[in-house]
């Protein structure tokens, strides 16, 4: 019983040592592909002002090793949201918005602020034609009731609607974003820390704010709940 016991100690372990280095990988890639599209996009003249067929389809094969084939979105260390489908004005705003520090992710201002006006407008064009498959896997006893607060909202905790601003079936409507399709674990993060990512110049607010004071009133149960609903929709 002693041999086993040092056997799964050892197992555990290496499995732990695997986990380890899969997210550091992982990490490196992701730093490794956002100084070449950096330096990608100062050399393919970021400033120009028609963004060429060539360096837009190059551009983009970068955006898909993060956010997946067809930009369906990516369940790695942490959740990479789906982009196919999404509203242009919504995506040029939230890179803007990364870039001018409002939204706080250090990779995507990385990203962004190399990129002239007509190669965002270019790129959020082309996610917005894409229409892949949803990936799913939220639990599925939870989409019933999520259904309902996306239909009907929470009145008890000043929930309105979701769909009244994103829309009957979740596809967002101009800066209103798209969130039929989009993971169920990245939806769940951010709204759980919407405070804590959006919104970060209160002197400068958006379209954010309204979320702010909704997100803050639903409880996790909640957020899953409806999480789980919209990540099904197609």
């Amino acid at each position: 019983m002693m041999v086993d016991a040092r056997n799964i100690l050892r197992s555990s372990g290496q499995r732990r040592d695997l986990a380890r280095s899969a997210s550091g990988k992982l990490a490196w890639q992701v730093t490794v592909l956002t100084i070449i599209f950096v330096a990608t996009a100062h050399a393919g003249g970021a400033n120009t002002d028609v963004a060429s067929p060539k360096d837009v389809q190059g551009k983009l094969a970068y955006c898909e090793v993060c956010h997946g084939v067809s930009a369906q979105g990516f369940h790695g260390y942490y959740p990479i949201p789906r982009l196919a489908g999404q509203q242009v004005e919504y995506l040029k705003n939230q890179l803007q918005a990364f870039i001018e520090h409002r939204r706080t992710n250090n990779i995507m201002f990385n990203v962004g602020h190399v990129l002239s006006p007509e190669m965002i407008t270019a790129l959020a064009t082309n996610f917005n034609e894409l229409n892949p498959k949803p990936l799913g896997g939220a639990p599925k006893n939870l989409v019933a009731d999520g259904k309902k607060i996306f239909d009907e909202g929470i009145a008890a905790n000043k929930v309105p609607a979701c769909s009244s601003c994103h829309g009957p079936e979740a596809k967002g409507n101009g800066p209103f974003p798209r969130l039929a399709g989009q993971l169920y674990d990245y939806l769940t993060n951010k709204l759980t820390n919407w405070d804590k990512e959006r919104g970060q110049i209160p002197s400068q607010p958006d379209t954010s704010a309204i979320m702010e004071p909704i997100a803050h009133n639903l409880t996790q149960s909640q957020i899953n709940t409806v999480a789980a609903y919209l990540s099904y929709l197609e």
